[in-house]
């Protein structure tokens, strides 16, 4: 496990190189004063002589998230908020869990490319190019497999095993990658969508908009 953590870090460390979509930093480090009122793009630094080891550590990612819900999945992320001197370096981790069945339901990064490698188990994934083509590229991985996902393309992890869990890390090449749940943002907004332009848009009768507006 830990010879394989360390060699996604590793890959996460050089795609950022090439596929990072933050700014480059200016200086050795910015290390994230996320307790400061001013706002910018990213988060402004602390001052270096007040930057420790802890500011650029975090300890727990060997540990399984919780799948007890409706997805069977859980995500934990290691981004700017976790490790603040990850500020201004454009690269971030996150763990994922999933129950048998398990699912990261399709969801777009809109800032970030995403490095994917499974460490147990199995997992179907894939992404979906943009218009007009809608292609679905996919691919079952396992057990040292690695994939990509190219930026702001809408993507998905599922577990198609009935009976074992899996568990993959993701590199991802922003320090704040961003999270857009398709379903999520669609069903769930708030206030909500007019019901007559999704019927519309998904060409279906306007009570299964209610039905799903209500689910989220």
């Amino acid at each position: 496990m830990a010879s394989a953590l360390f060699m996604v870090v590793l890959l996460a460390m050089a795609s950022s190189v090439v596929l990072a979509s933050d700014p480059s930093p200016l200086q050795d480090f910015c290390v994230a004063d996320k307790a400061s009122p001013v706002l910018v793009n990213g988060l402004v630094c602390k001052n270096p002589k007040d930057v420790v080891a802890e500011d650029f550590f975090f300890q727990g990612l060997n540990k399984a998230g919780n799948t007890k819900n409706k997805q069977g999945s859980n995500v934990t992320p290691v981004n700017v908020m976790q490790i603040p001197g990850l500020n201004t370096l454009g690269i971030s981790l996150a763990r994922l869990d999933f129950a048998p069945y398990g699912l990261v339901p399709p969801h777009t990064h809109p800032r970030a490319t995403e490095i994917l490698t499974v460490i147990e188990g199995t997992l179907h994934v894939g992404f979906v190019t943009s218009n007009t083509q809608n292609r679905l590229i996919f691919k079952v991985l396992n057990a040292g497999d690695v994939f990509v996902f190219p930026v702001g393309l809408i993507h998905f992890q599922f577990n198609p095993d009935m009976h074992k869990d899996a568990v993959a890390i993701s590199g991802l090449s922003s320090q704040n990658p961003g999270l857009n749940i398709i379903a999520d943002q669609v069903f769930g907004s708030g206030p909500k969508i007019d019901r007559g332009l999704l019927a519309k848009a998904f060409q279906v009768d306007g009570r299964l908009i209610d039905y799903l507006q209500k689910q989220f």
